[in-house]
């Protein structure tokens, strides 16, 4: 290559190093100063942004100089100042907060702790029970509107709504037998548990019945001759 080729670059790179002699100019003075006017985030910029080109012209005047650079000490400086990089980056734009987790209330948990503690209170267990089986309807009937949108969304329409109906049925048996049992298990519990006729009465008491109709007998015989 000849050197005349070159010439006119030089003249550019002479001119270019004037303009950044005097951009630079408050920062050959004092780094402090400067920095002393800035606000804190642009203060922390400022010093890594001067600490980062000093040690990358010290690693090009070692390249430049025949020396392994990225073993030399300069190469580790260098990574651990664009570590400081990542941590303004990561302040000027900081990561969404992590979601919140669901803190709604479990109703039919809570109905089945306050159930267990109540157990012997026959009036305020059938209540809860009533209001476990009306919340696993309503679990119920919410299940089957989302699958029934889901399958309405895919094409699926009917199905999804076939799938509902079947839900809410199986929602309201549920609710039925979480109620308490029907009125005619009742009345066959009721008649179980009703003495029979007779059933409960003393010895002596069938002893006398027994002796007045033998005495009944003997009298209608005697009147008989």
């Amino acid at each position: 290559m000849d050197v005349t080729d070159i010439l006119p670059q030089i003249d550019r790179l002479d001119g270019e190093l004037d303009t950044l002699d005097a951009a630079l100019q408050p920062l050959l003075g004092s780094v402090s100063d400067v920095a002393a006017k800035l606000p804190l985030l642009d203060k922390a910029k400022l010093y890594v942004l001067v600490t980062y080109s000093i040690e990358s012209m010290l690693f090009s005047s070692l390249r430049l100089n025949a020396v392994d650079a990225k073993n030399h000490p300069v190469f580790k400086e260098l990574t651990r100042v664009r570590q400081y990089f990542e941590k303004i980056k990561n302040i000027e734009n900081p990561a969404p907060p992590p979601p919140k987790p669901d803190q709604s209330l479990n109703k039919e948990a809570a109905i089945r702790f306050i159930r267990a503690d109540l157990a012997d209170n026959k009036e305020v267990n059938t209540k809860l029970t009533e209001m476990i089986a009306k919340e696993r309807a309503k679990a119920a009937l919410k299940a089957s509107a989302a699958t029934a949108a889901l399958q309405k969304s895919s094409g699926g329409g009917g199905l999804g709504k076939r799938k509902g109906t079947t839900d809410a049925a199986a929602a309201e048996a549920a609710a039925g037998e979480e109620s308490g049992p029907s009125s005619e298990e009742s009345g066959v519990a009721k008649s179980a548990s009703e003495p029979r006729k007779g059933q409960g009465e003393p010895p002596a008491k069938k002893s006398k019945k027994k002796d007045r109709k033998e005495k009944k007998d003997k009298k209608a015989k005697k009147d008989h001759k």
